[in-house]
């Protein structure tokens, strides 16, 4: 009798786990189908709603931050009442995971679909055959767009005015950048001076291109000149000219842009070197000053050498800031004068001249001539422990 009633106690004792198992299973699938349909809701509301703009603003910022800390509240707690094997494997990923898909579903696929219709003509891929079919289609040229990439007189201008770019905006922002932040350390007024130079930081690149819009613009002679700079030279009995758009010293126009860029990200590397240089040691400084250095000794032997690998990755991150440079051209020149670059060709072939497959060539070899940069960015981040 005994022995029934513990066989009974231990079959209510398993089929109570058994139904707590299936309970934690219903719940562990419920939560995240309720949470995501919860988020989908939001997102019809916000496409299709017709309620006042302060509606749906107040509903997006809710639903944009409230639904990202819901799925995270939701996949922590689904990990949490896992095993500890399991538990120590996954939750990482709760946390990764979200950014992951997110860059996959807008970065990944995107730039895989752009490098599919790169191999079709102007109208891209036929929509409605498949995959197969569309191989097979009269629209699928392979390559050939990658070879005019590489050959049309256009886009040879853009990467060479793209080169300029690179070497002459990204180098003197890191020349500009550094010698501000040494003598600006110097300074009794440090802090104000640091402020106004980093001041430009805060103008949008389309906001810069106006401003130095003005400071370019040109009136024929015998008007008044409203630009600064043509103001300066009339005063000084020269010619007015108009700057950016000045044939006579083609390709070298550019280098009018290219002063855009380098007011803009001279603070930004001023800063970062500036933080750098407190870094290093005073006791080091003294003691080459006693050895009897001078501060040019200092500056290329310790100074630099110190802090080489914030150098190089200030420079590869304004590499590839001049290397998708868009905004300042486009405002300043729309591309005229031989002042074309890379992204603004990308531009004009995709939107304007509707040449999606040429188009999405231009952007993925973009794509292409970013990588690098970025891996060695990215390698210099790890060698200093800061990646």
């Amino acid at each position: 009798m005994n022995q029934a009633s513990s066989k009974g106690t231990q079959d209510k004792s398993v089929a109570g786990e058994i139904l707590s198992f299936i309970g934690r299973v219903i719940l562990a699938v419920s939560i995240p189908l309720i949470a995501f349909y919860v988020l989908y809701l939001g997102f019809l509301f916000l496409r299709d709603s017709d309620a006042p703009r302060e509606v749906i603003t107040l509903v997006a910022i809710v639903w944009g931050v409230g639904g990202v800390g819901l799925l995270y509240w939701v996949f922590n707690n689904l990990v949490e009442r896992l095993p500890d094997v399991w538990r120590g494997r996954l939750l990482p990923f709760v946390f990764v995971g979200p950014a992951m898909a997110i860059l996959s579903w807008y970065l990944a696929i995107p730039t895989l679909r752009t490098f599919w219709i790169s191999l079709f003509d102007r109208d891209g891929p036929p929509e409605e055959l498949s995959l197969f079919q569309q191989l097979a289609s009269d629209s699928f040229v392979g390559l050939s767009n990658y070879i005019a990439v590489f050959t049309e007189e256009l886009m040879l201008e853009a990467f060479r005015n793209n080169l300029m770019w690179i070497i002459i905006g990204s180098t003197l922002s890191v020349v500009f950048g550094l010698l501000i932040a040494v003598l600006a350390d110097r300074s009794s007024f440090e802090k104000t001076a640091k402020s106004l130079i980093f001041l430009p930081m805060a103008i949008s690149f389309v906001g810069a291109s106006i401003i130095w819009n003005f400071i370019y613009e040109y009136r024929p002679i015998g008007q008044t000149q409203i630009g600064l700079l043509n103001s300066i030279v009339t005063s000084f009995g020269g010619t007015p000219q108009a700057w950016p758009q000045w044939v006579a010293i083609l390709p070298w126009n550019n280098l009018f842009l290219i002063v855009i860029v380098i007011w803009l990200q001279a603070g930004f590397s001023m800063v970062l070197f500036s933080a750098a240089l407190k870094g290093i040691p005073e006791e080091l400084m003294e003691a080459a000053r006693m050895d009897g250095a001078t501060e040019i000794q200092i500056f290329f032997r310790i100074m630099v050498p110190y802090i080489r690998g914030t150098i190089i990755s200030v420079w590869t991150t304004i590499v590839i800031f001049t290397l998708k440079i868009f905004d300042v051209v486009w405002v300043m020149t729309g591309g005229q004068f031989g002042t074309h670059v890379i992204a603004t060709q990308f531009y004009r072939q995709s939107f304007t001249n509707r040449n999606s497959g040429f188009g999405s060539a231009i952007a993925i070899v973009l794509l292409i001539a970013v990588i690098p940069v970025m891996i060695y960015n990215l390698k210099q981040f790890r060698e200093q422990e800061a990646f």
